[in-house]
Protein backbone atom coordinates (compact mmCIF):
# COMPACT_ATOMS: atom_id res chain seq x y z
CA UNK A 1 0.00 0.00 0.00
CA UNK A 2 0.97 3.30 -1.13
CA UNK A 3 1.45 5.12 1.78
CA UNK A 4 0.95 9.50 1.31
CA UNK A 5 3.09 11.75 3.40
CA UNK A 6 1.91 15.60 4.57
CA UNK A 7 4.27 16.83 2.20
CA UNK A 8 3.21 14.53 -0.83
CA UNK A 9 -0.50 15.92 0.09
CA UNK A 10 0.53 19.34 -0.24
CA UNK A 11 2.33 19.15 -3.37
CA UNK A 12 -0.75 17.23 -5.20
CA UNK A 13 -3.64 19.25 -3.46
CA UNK A 14 -6.07 16.85 -1.32
CA UNK A 15 -8.66 17.67 -3.39
CA UNK A 16 -7.29 15.84 -6.21
CA UNK A 17 -7.70 12.62 -4.29
CA UNK A 18 -11.19 13.28 -5.09
CA UNK A 19 -10.82 13.08 -9.20
CA UNK A 20 -13.98 10.84 -10.70
CA UNK A 21 -11.49 9.55 -13.34
CA UNK A 22 -10.71 10.59 -16.75
CA UNK A 23 -11.90 13.96 -18.18
CA UNK A 24 -15.26 13.84 -20.46
CA UNK A 25 -15.72 14.11 -23.41
CA UNK A 26 -17.53 17.33 -25.00
CA UNK A 27 -19.96 18.54 -27.81
CA UNK A 28 -19.51 22.11 -26.58
CA UNK A 29 -16.93 24.46 -25.19
CA UNK A 30 -16.58 24.61 -21.58
CA UNK A 31 -15.09 27.08 -19.41
CA UNK A 32 -13.27 25.79 -15.93
CA UNK A 33 -12.13 28.78 -13.52
CA UNK A 34 -9.59 27.46 -11.02
CA UNK A 35 -9.06 29.35 -7.77
CA UNK A 36 -5.21 30.28 -7.35
CA UNK A 37 -5.32 32.89 -4.39
CA UNK A 38 -5.42 36.34 -3.88
CA UNK A 39 -2.29 39.32 -4.32
CA UNK A 40 -2.15 42.37 -1.81
CA UNK A 41 -1.54 45.51 -3.94
CA UNK A 42 2.22 46.57 -3.47
CA UNK A 43 0.78 50.19 -3.55
CA UNK A 44 -2.88 50.78 -2.82
CA UNK A 45 -2.92 54.64 -1.63
CA UNK A 46 -3.32 55.89 -5.70
CA UNK A 47 -6.13 53.10 -5.51
CA UNK A 48 -8.06 54.50 -2.52
CA UNK A 49 -7.54 58.33 -3.54
CA UNK A 50 -9.44 57.36 -6.75
CA UNK A 51 -12.03 55.31 -4.30
CA UNK A 52 -11.15 51.91 -5.25
CA UNK A 53 -11.86 50.36 -1.51
CA UNK A 54 -11.22 46.94 -2.42
CA UNK A 55 -7.54 46.39 -3.12
CA UNK A 56 -6.55 43.30 -2.83
CA UNK A 57 -7.03 41.41 -6.24
CA UNK A 58 -7.93 37.40 -7.34
CA UNK A 59 -5.69 35.13 -9.08
CA UNK A 60 -7.03 32.74 -11.22
CA UNK A 61 -6.47 30.06 -14.34
CA UNK A 62 -8.64 28.70 -16.78
CA UNK A 63 -9.02 25.74 -18.20
CA UNK A 64 -11.08 25.87 -22.08
CA UNK A 65 -12.35 22.74 -23.23
CA UNK A 66 -12.86 21.96 -26.52
CA UNK A 67 -14.12 18.95 -28.89
CA UNK A 68 -10.86 19.62 -30.48
CA UNK A 69 -8.55 20.35 -27.29
CA UNK A 70 -7.70 21.81 -24.44
CA UNK A 71 -5.92 25.58 -23.68
CA UNK A 72 -4.89 26.42 -20.20
CA UNK A 73 -4.90 30.28 -19.43
CA UNK A 74 -2.60 31.30 -17.11
CA UNK A 75 -0.87 29.35 -14.54
CA UNK A 76 -1.42 31.44 -11.23
CA UNK A 77 0.95 33.11 -9.12
CA UNK A 78 3.11 30.58 -6.45
CA UNK A 79 4.18 26.80 -8.06
CA UNK A 80 2.39 23.71 -6.68
CA UNK A 81 5.39 22.57 -5.28
CA UNK A 82 5.73 25.65 -2.60
CA UNK A 83 2.19 25.13 -1.63
CA UNK A 84 1.51 23.99 2.22
CA UNK A 85 -1.59 22.47 3.96
CA UNK A 86 -3.48 25.33 5.11
CA UNK A 87 -2.11 27.64 2.66
CA UNK A 88 1.16 29.17 1.57
CA UNK A 89 1.81 33.10 1.70
CA UNK A 90 4.87 34.65 -0.79
CA UNK A 91 5.33 38.08 -0.82
CA UNK A 92 1.91 39.73 -1.28
CA UNK A 93 0.37 36.29 -3.03
CA UNK A 94 -1.56 33.97 -0.76
CA UNK A 95 -2.79 30.66 -2.19
CA UNK A 96 -4.72 27.46 -0.72
CA UNK A 97 -5.27 25.37 -3.69
CA UNK A 98 -2.52 23.76 -5.89
CA UNK A 99 -3.53 23.99 -9.69
CA UNK A 100 -2.73 20.35 -10.09
CA UNK A 101 -4.79 19.46 -7.57
CA UNK A 102 -7.87 21.08 -9.15
CA UNK A 103 -7.22 19.82 -12.91
CA UNK A 104 -6.59 16.00 -10.83
CA UNK A 105 -10.40 16.49 -9.52
CA UNK A 106 -11.76 17.56 -13.19
CA UNK A 107 -9.89 14.64 -14.57
CA UNK A 108 -6.93 16.27 -16.23
CA UNK A 109 -3.26 15.89 -15.44
CA UNK A 110 -0.55 18.97 -16.98
CA UNK A 111 0.14 16.38 -19.71
CA UNK A 112 -3.33 15.98 -21.15
CA UNK A 113 -2.82 19.70 -21.96
CA UNK A 114 -2.93 20.34 -25.70
CA UNK A 115 -2.06 24.30 -25.77
CA UNK A 116 -1.16 26.83 -23.21
CA UNK A 117 -0.78 30.62 -23.45
CA UNK A 118 -0.56 33.17 -21.06
CA UNK A 119 -1.84 36.64 -20.91
CA UNK A 120 1.72 37.52 -20.04
CA UNK A 121 5.14 36.84 -18.26
CA UNK A 122 4.02 37.98 -15.13
CA UNK A 123 5.01 36.51 -11.91
CA UNK A 124 1.46 36.27 -10.74
CA UNK A 125 0.26 34.89 -14.14
CA UNK A 126 2.99 31.84 -14.95
CA UNK A 127 4.02 30.29 -12.30
CA UNK A 128 3.38 26.98 -12.38
CA UNK A 129 3.93 27.44 -16.22
CA UNK A 130 7.15 25.11 -16.72
CA UNK A 131 4.01 22.01 -15.89
CA UNK A 132 2.69 22.57 -19.05
CA UNK A 133 6.06 22.50 -21.23
CA UNK A 134 4.42 19.25 -22.72
CA UNK A 135 1.71 21.21 -24.48
CA UNK A 136 1.75 24.04 -27.47
CA UNK A 137 2.67 27.23 -26.41
CA UNK A 138 0.90 30.00 -27.40
CA UNK A 139 2.71 33.10 -27.65
CA UNK A 140 3.07 36.40 -29.54
CA UNK A 141 7.31 36.80 -30.38
CA UNK A 142 7.13 40.27 -29.31
CA UNK A 143 6.06 38.63 -25.07
CA UNK A 144 8.68 35.65 -25.68
CA UNK A 145 11.41 37.62 -26.76
CA UNK A 146 11.08 39.37 -23.68
CA UNK A 147 11.29 36.00 -21.65
CA UNK A 148 13.97 34.86 -23.68
CA UNK A 149 16.19 37.53 -24.67
CA UNK A 150 18.94 36.89 -26.61
CA UNK A 151 21.22 39.47 -25.05
CA UNK A 152 21.32 38.62 -21.29
CA UNK A 153 19.19 41.62 -20.03
CA UNK A 154 21.23 44.15 -17.28
CA UNK A 155 18.30 43.19 -14.72
CA UNK A 156 17.47 39.43 -14.70
CA UNK A 157 14.01 38.34 -14.43
CA UNK A 158 13.60 37.15 -10.61
CA UNK A 159 10.78 34.35 -12.22
CA UNK A 160 12.30 33.05 -15.06
CA UNK A 161 13.20 30.34 -13.69
CA UNK A 162 9.17 29.52 -13.30
CA UNK A 163 8.96 29.51 -17.05
CA UNK A 164 12.20 28.46 -18.25
CA UNK A 165 11.13 25.18 -19.80
CA UNK A 166 8.99 26.64 -22.20
CA UNK A 167 11.99 27.90 -24.23
CA UNK A 168 12.27 24.26 -25.64
CA UNK A 169 8.15 23.79 -26.07
CA UNK A 170 6.33 23.42 -29.24
CA UNK A 171 5.72 27.24 -29.91
CA UNK A 172 3.46 28.62 -32.12
CA UNK A 173 4.50 32.34 -32.68
CA UNK A 174 1.75 34.81 -33.09
CA UNK A 175 1.38 38.20 -34.59
CA UNK A 176 -1.75 39.70 -33.68
CA UNK A 177 -4.95 37.82 -33.29
CA UNK A 178 -5.29 34.15 -33.19
CA UNK A 179 -8.08 31.18 -34.18
CA UNK A 180 -7.12 28.39 -31.41
CA UNK A 181 -9.23 25.90 -33.03
CA UNK A 182 -10.18 27.76 -35.57
CA UNK A 183 -14.24 27.96 -35.74
CA UNK A 184 -14.56 31.27 -33.89
CA UNK A 185 -15.52 29.87 -30.85
CA UNK A 186 -11.81 30.25 -28.79
CA UNK A 187 -9.29 33.80 -29.95
CA UNK A 188 -6.47 34.98 -28.34
CA UNK A 189 -6.96 38.87 -28.70
CA UNK A 190 -3.32 40.98 -28.84
CA UNK A 191 -3.39 43.57 -26.51
CA UNK A 192 -0.12 44.74 -26.24
CA UNK A 193 0.85 47.67 -23.53
CA UNK A 194 1.45 46.18 -20.20
CA UNK A 195 3.73 44.03 -21.24
CA UNK A 196 5.23 44.14 -25.48
CA UNK A 197 3.35 40.75 -26.78
CA UNK A 198 0.46 40.57 -23.79
CA UNK A 199 -2.97 39.03 -24.61
CA UNK A 200 -6.67 38.14 -23.39
CA UNK A 201 -9.08 35.63 -24.83
CA UNK A 202 -12.33 35.82 -26.01
CA UNK A 203 -14.34 32.46 -25.38
CA UNK A 204 -17.75 31.93 -26.90
CA UNK A 205 -20.22 30.01 -24.73
CA UNK A 206 -23.13 28.23 -26.12
CA UNK A 207 -25.28 28.79 -22.88
CA UNK A 208 -23.41 31.60 -20.65
CA UNK A 209 -22.66 33.72 -23.84
CA UNK A 210 -19.54 35.46 -25.01
CA UNK A 211 -16.72 36.55 -22.54
CA UNK A 212 -13.56 37.91 -22.81
CA UNK A 213 -11.02 37.05 -20.08
CA UNK A 214 -8.43 40.32 -19.46
CA UNK A 215 -5.53 39.43 -18.53
CA UNK A 216 -3.93 42.86 -17.34
CA UNK A 217 -5.30 44.51 -19.54
CA UNK A 218 -7.63 45.72 -16.89
CA UNK A 219 -7.09 45.02 -13.20
CA UNK A 220 -10.12 47.01 -11.98
CA UNK A 221 -13.66 47.97 -13.24
CA UNK A 222 -12.84 51.65 -12.12
CA UNK A 223 -10.21 51.71 -15.12
CA UNK A 224 -13.15 51.19 -17.63
CA UNK A 225 -15.04 53.93 -16.05
CA UNK A 226 -12.53 56.79 -14.45
CA UNK A 227 -10.82 58.93 -17.11
CA UNK A 228 -7.04 58.57 -17.44
CA UNK A 229 -7.01 55.94 -14.26
CA UNK A 230 -4.52 52.95 -15.20
CA UNK A 231 -2.39 52.24 -12.16
CA UNK A 232 -0.29 49.92 -13.49
CA UNK A 233 -0.12 51.85 -16.59
CA UNK A 234 3.94 52.56 -15.94
CA UNK A 235 4.93 48.60 -15.82
CA UNK A 236 4.43 48.54 -19.60
CA UNK A 237 3.69 51.18 -22.84
CA UNK A 238 1.13 53.06 -22.04
CA UNK A 239 0.13 54.24 -25.35
CA UNK A 240 -0.01 50.49 -27.11
CA UNK A 241 -2.25 49.94 -24.07
CA UNK A 242 -5.07 52.95 -24.03
CA UNK A 243 -4.97 51.62 -28.38
CA UNK A 244 -5.45 47.93 -27.10
CA UNK A 245 -8.22 49.09 -24.39
CA UNK A 246 -9.92 51.08 -27.15
CA UNK A 247 -9.91 47.59 -29.44
CA UNK A 248 -10.80 45.65 -26.47
CA UNK A 249 -14.02 48.19 -25.92
CA UNK A 250 -15.01 47.70 -29.41
CA UNK A 251 -14.83 43.98 -29.55
CA UNK A 252 -17.05 43.90 -26.44
CA UNK A 253 -19.51 46.01 -28.23
CA UNK A 254 -19.66 43.97 -31.58
CA UNK A 255 -19.94 40.33 -30.11
CA UNK A 256 -21.99 41.57 -27.17
CA UNK A 257 -19.45 40.15 -24.92
CA UNK A 258 -18.71 40.22 -21.06
CA UNK A 259 -15.49 41.25 -19.93
CA UNK A 260 -14.34 39.22 -16.59
CA UNK A 261 -11.12 40.99 -15.05
CA UNK A 262 -8.97 38.24 -14.10
CA UNK A 263 -8.20 40.31 -10.90
CA UNK A 264 -11.30 41.74 -9.87
CA UNK A 265 -11.15 40.55 -6.27
CA UNK A 266 -15.19 41.37 -6.09
CA UNK A 267 -16.69 39.54 -9.05
CA UNK A 268 -14.20 36.50 -9.66
CA UNK A 269 -15.86 35.81 -5.84
CA UNK A 270 -19.55 35.17 -7.87
CA UNK A 271 -17.87 32.99 -10.35
CA UNK A 272 -18.36 29.34 -9.85
CA UNK A 273 -15.52 27.50 -9.53
CA UNK A 274 -14.22 24.32 -11.01
CA UNK A 275 -15.43 21.59 -10.85
CA UNK A 276 -18.48 23.45 -11.97
CA UNK A 277 -17.77 25.09 -15.19
CA UNK A 278 -19.30 27.49 -17.69
CA UNK A 279 -20.59 26.26 -20.87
Amino acid sequence: MRILTVGMLAGIGLWSLAAQGPAPKVSSVRLYVFDLGRLKSGNPQPLLDRGVTTTDMSVAAYLIVHPRGTLMWDTGVIPDELIQPGGTTEARATVQKTLRGQLAEIGYKPGDITYLALSHNHYDHSANANEFAGATWLVNKAERDVMFPETPPKNVNANAARFSALKSSKTKLLDGDYDVFGDGTVVIIATPGHTPGHQSLFVKLAKTGPIVLSGDLYHYPSERTLKDFAPFGNLGNPATEVASKAKMEALLKDKQAKLWIQHDIIADAELKKSPAFYE
